[in-house]
């Protein structure tokens, strides 16, 4: 009986994925070829999960996205520059972002651009239970459609970039695709901001092929050089694209939703709606 059940608990033991415990914070290897980085350990740990952290590696297309965790002005700004370049991204918010700018989020919406869910509260995710996790990403989706009256893009950042296998699987379960990066620098401290050029520079100098580029609202620096940014990316040869480009199955429907969304919102405004 002992050598059945031994049997029976190797049999189980090889046909479940192994998961880690441990909490990783995302990094990667930057190189000074224009090249993807090296992300080591880190590609076992994402394997077999929903996650990316950079596009094509033969397309020269790059993906620009933005952390919101709270505004201090400068998105308005952000959003104006990339309607002037005619450019859509992904915004990652927080809870606290939806209750407090709840206009913001609706113009970042009416706009053209994708909303991704960053948690409620920017809490380690290795740190919650299954049921605290699924609680976190429920809440945001649950304040962002009483808002858009559509339902929430199914696009995860992990707060701070912690995560581990296990978490990326739970993200998964509830039908998200997580998204790292693969190009970001220190932008985030606003009392130590380095200037126009640096932001300039951080960015061009690490650009490859399918750059899932990261940058802060919050960040002066981005502010002031994201023109400068956008036209230096095209010069070089890249497409800027959107998350969507990764949900292709579901963009009709995304689509539909968010033409829906304007629609209604145009007509509560008495706005002239153009497709």
């Amino acid at each position: 009986m002992k050598k059945i059940l031994l049997i029976v608990f190797m049999l189980v033991s090889i046909s479940l994925p192994s998961v880690r415990a441990g909490s990783y914070g995302w990094g990667f290897k930057r190189n000074s070829d224009h090249q993807q980085p090296d992300i080591g350990i880190y590609a076992q740990e994402i394997e077999g999960t929903s996650s990316y952290y950079v596009g094509p590696k033969d397309e020269k297309i790059v993906f620009l996205t933005f952390d919101a965790g709270y505004d201090n002005g400068g998105l308005m700004k952000i959003l104006d520059v990339l309607d002037e370049k005619n450019v859509k991204s992904t915004f990652f918010v927080t809870g606290d972002f939806i209750e407090r700018e709840s206009e913001l989020l609706m113009e970042i919406i009416w706009r053209g651009h994708l909303v991704g869910n960053h948690t409620w509260s920017h809490k380690d995710i290795t740190k919650l239970s299954e049921e605290e996790l699924e609680d976190e990403l429920r809440k945001v989706e649950a304040a962002y459609e009483g808002l858009a009256f559509s339902p929430l893009p199914k696009l995860f950042r992990p707060p701070s970039g912690q995560f581990n296998k296990q978490s990326l699987l739970r993200v998964q379960k509830l039908g998200y695709k997580t998204f790292f990066w693969s190009l970001a620098y220190k932008d985030w401290l606003t009392d130590k901001q380095q200037g126009e050029d640096y932001a300039y520079r951080s960015v061009m100098d690490n650009l490859h092929n399918g750059a899932i580029i990261l940058l802060h609202t919050v960040s002066e620096d981005n502010c002031r050089a994201l023109g400068k940014i956008i036209d230096g990316i095209r010069n070089e040869g890249y497409t800027i694209a959107n998350l969507d480009y990764f949900l292709k199955s579901d963009s009709s429907e995304r689509a539909a939703c968010g033409r829906l969304f304007r629609i209604r919102i145009a007509r509560l405004n008495k706005w002239e709606y153009n497709e």
